[in-house]
């Protein structure tokens, strides 16, 4: 009998050591993420499925939609403009003489109403064609209209649409008061039969964590020396409590001109690029797939870093490696190699 009961609990000893080896969870052989697609931010993996690719930020819906990027007018008379303060980026670059333009690129949020628009110029149409974007403008160079009648890119202008698609301000007179509504850009896209989908290209995005640590020179603003009368020069201060950069145009704040919402940034990326007059007009050519020098702003840190054409995206570099940008919004400056970016930036440490 004992020897039965000593068999019987040795049974039920090995039975157990069996279940509990069974409920061990196994090592599993890591495997290394894919980079080459995707590049999703270290805090959203953990709390989001899917994030945005051109400001990193965590959504629980995939973003599928194809970006839209507008040519916004900047001239005095067009200000304040209309949606600036919910494009994922804006590129700021100069049109001809010393006047800039906006090229402003939505995709995580729709504004209702985009303008003042503006022509066409080839280097915005080729920033828009590497973002896989829907192209907006009302106008064009000679250079922009060949690459539009070419259908380089998909596109709707307003030499075509004023009137249906694109209206007029009565507030403000032309060229300064055409008017595009985000309703009136996915109807144009369904009568050309553009397809809305196809997210663009993800940039590369600090975690939350990771960009609380970013170091550098302390910034407190910068200053962007575009004309001699400062009418179309740019200025940008880093607000401490709102961990954001506020613009600022002709030393007048940006905001939004039906909300009257500010413009808040979280990268400011300024890029020095050669430029060269092709007419006495003052239309120019900019080389945008040189490289160069440029200057990164984040968290009220500057670092001089180098920028890189990635595929038709520009993107900050260092030592040859991408740097990631912090989740939000972005503001990408052009400045001419001539005077070069050292004398057209000042940069304020108070």
């Amino acid at each position: 009998m004992k020897k039965w009961a000593v068999a019987v609990a040795a049974f039920l000893v090995l039975l157990s050591g069996c279940s509990s080896k069974e409920t061990v969870k196994r090592p599993v052989k890591e495997q290394k993420p894919d980079t080459k697609h995707e590049n999703k931010p270290e805090n959203v993996a953990k709390a989001d499925p899917y994030f945005y690719p051109l400001t990193g930020i965590g959504t629980n819906t995939k973003p599928d939609q194809r970006a839209v990027a507008v040519m916004v007018n900047n001239h005095p008379k067009a200000r304040p403009q209309s949606g600036l303060n919910k494009a994922d980026i804006v590129y700021e670059v100069l049109a001809e003489g010393d006047i800039t333009r906006f090229l402003a690129v939505f995709q995580s949020e729709r504004p209702t109403n985009i303008g003042p628009v503006r022509s066409a110029r080839d280097y915005y149409i080729n920033l828009a064609k590497g973002l896989n974007a829907l192209y907006i403008a009302h106008g064009y160079s000679p250079e922009a209209k060949q690459l539009l009648e070419s259908n380089y890119v998909d596109n709707l202008n307003g030499m075509v649409y004023d009137g249906t698609l694109f209206k007029r301000s009565s507030s403000r007179k032309p060229p300064h008061n055409s008017y595009i509504t985000y309703d009136n850009i996915l109807k144009g896209a369904e009568q050309k039969g553009y397809t809305m989908k196809n997210s663009p290209p993800a940039f590369t995005f600090y975690s939350v964590e990771e960009s609380k640590k970013i170091t550098g020179q302390a910034a407190k603003s910068v200053s962007i020396t575009y004309s001699k009368t400062g009418t179309f020069n740019s200025k940008f201060e880093f607000d401490q409590t709102l961990g954001k950069y506020k613009r600022f145009s002709a030393g007048e704040q940006t905001v939004d001109l039906e909300t009257g919402d500010p413009i808040l940034l979280d990268n400011v990326f300024i890029i020095e690029a050669v430029h060269k007059l092709i007419d006495s007009y003052g239309l120019r050519d900019i080389d945008l797939e040189s490289g160069g020098k440029a200057y990164l702003l984040q968290m009220g840190k500057v670092n001089e870093v180098e920028w890189a054409n990635k595929d038709g995206r520009i993107v900050p570099i260092k030592n040859g490696v991408e740097i990631p940008f912090v989740q939000g919004h972005t503001w990408v400056n052009v400045v001419p190699a001539n005077p070069g970016l050292h004398t057209s930036i000042s940069i304020h440490v108070q």
